[in-house]
């Protein structure tokens, strides 16, 4: 397998120096202890039935998160969907104190009511009339339904844990098909954060690489080799038009987004050594933030917008380095293994996940600004790469490999949950997690 950090890292140096140039479904493989018990009780059905099924989908939701171990329609044999009929000693027999019940309503041609109630069976018993946690109630088309589920799965997860749900949010990502006899094609796609509704936004015999949402989620910036040479491009992911950002000669990679989005932070190659410039949105003016003889690549904003981490070879080796954007002052922030790379922070901008090697293993890891701790996240292997962080902080995507093809993984910022998402079409490749969605 290629890996596309070592591609892109590379293919910069060879660009430089030869001036040339799916459906996916999460399945959870490691989760944590002490889950929180939750019975997702199928949803009463008033009208025709809706080709969606709500509690299904969190039920899966919940389950993949890792943080629930949920009792869904396989695991119950009594389906209440008022809470006067709630009987709450036989939720407390199964092993649950939290109950979801509700009503799926046609109220017209292809229109649903959907209610949905959380229920807290200790409450139940003792003092019935204080059981709702929560209560919510939506009017929805039939197509809205899924991501109304994923919605619910939102509420609930955010009530229980305390932390925002990012079961709404979306990934992007590259599918590559390689036909027998045929050119490989690349897709930038974007899908649901479980992989269903995927959307292709470019398809190409050239590759494309390197895909960055914006703050907002409405645009993707990448990379695209059309025409036999690298270009940056952003596409609007709701209406598929795009516009050119930069073709200079050489390098043109690794665009990242400033915080308030006016901003986008790019490598290119136009003086000769790979260079980390900053270009104004608006006026498409330039400010180079790097001027060495290093390979400088794949910038990441803080939080704040004050700084920026990215991946330079100055040491030897590659490393990741924090620049702050006032004083264009470079730092060294990893030490532990002779190559990291690919980093990003974490929304709280306290930490950064990076890709690392140690002892001929790529892992997904951590590491605190503050204190220097570093901690590997997955189980090591020669095809890791290319960590996303979720906006909540709670998971990072990434790319691995499995019986032969490139998928997609996640694995929870405390190392806790893995969860793995098989291609069923093709390779998946070089994922990047959006922002959270309204």
């Amino acid at each position: 397998m290629r890996k596309l950090l070592i591609i892109l890292f590379f293919t910069v140096c060879a660009l430089f120096f030869k001036t040339a140039f799916a459906v996916i479904s999460l399945e959870l493989t490691r989760g944590i202890s002490g889950a929180l018990p939750i019975a997702i009780v199928p949803f009463g059905i008033e009208g025709q039935t809706p080709e969606q099924n709500i509690p299904n989908i969190v039920s899966n939701d919940l389950q993949n998160s890792g943080r629930f171990k949920v009792f869904g329609a396989s695991h119950l044999n009594y389906f209440p969907t008022n809470v006067a009929d709630v009987k709450w000693d036989y939720f407390r027999g199964i092993g649950t104190d939290n109950v979801v019940i509700g009503k799926v309503q046609q109220i017209g041609v292809n229109r649903y009511q959907v209610s949905f109630q959380l229920l807290d069976a200790i409450k139940g018993k003792n003092a019935p009339n204080e059981a709702i946690v929560l209560n919510q109630k939506y009017v929805v088309q039939g197509e809205e339904l899924r991501s109304l589920a994923h919605h619910i799965s939102d509420v609930i997860y955010q009530h229980m844990t305390g932390v925002r749900g990012i079961f709404s949010t979306r990934l992007a990502y590259i599918l590559v098909k390689r036909p027998a006899g045929d050119k490989p094609s690349y897709v930038l796609e974007v899908s649901d954060q479980d992989g269903y509704n995927p959307k292709p936004l470019l398809i190409s015999t050239d590759p494309i690489m390197s895909p960055s949402w914006s703050p907002n989620g409405k645009q993707i910036a990448y990379v695209s080799f059309e025409n036999r040479k690298s270009a940056i491009y952003i596409e609007d992911v709701a209406t598929g038009r795009r516009h050119l950002i930069s073709e200079s000669k050489g390098i043109n990679g690794a665009p990242a987004w400033s915080p308030d989005g006016r901003k986008l932070a790019l490598v290119l190659s136009k003086t000769g050594t790979p260079n980390i410039y900053l270009m104004d949105l608006t006026t498409q003016q330039l400010t180079q933030l790097t001027n060495d003889f290093y390979i400088n690549t794949e910038p990441s904003f803080a939080p704040d917008g004050h700084s920026i981490v990215f991946t330079s070879n100055r040491s030897g080796n590659p490393q990741i380095y924090q620049l702050d954007l006032a004083t264009r002052q470079a730092t060294r922030v990893t030490y532990d293994g002779k190559y990291n790379a690919r980093a990003s922070f974490t929304p709280d901008g306290n930490h950064i996940v990076v890709l690392n090697q140690q002892s001929g293993m790529f892992n997904i890891g951590t590491l605190s600004l503050d204190s220097g701790t570093f901690r590997v996240l997955t189980n090591g292997g020669a095809d890791t790469e290319s960590p996303s962080m979720a906006p909540n902080g709670s998971m990072v995507l990434f790319g691995t490999y499995q019986s032969g093809k490139s998928v997609l993984g996640m694995v929870a910022t405390d190392g806790s949950v893995q969860i793995r998402l098989p291609a069923r079409d093709g390779d998946v490749q070089d994922p990047a997690w959006s922002p959270f969605l309204s």
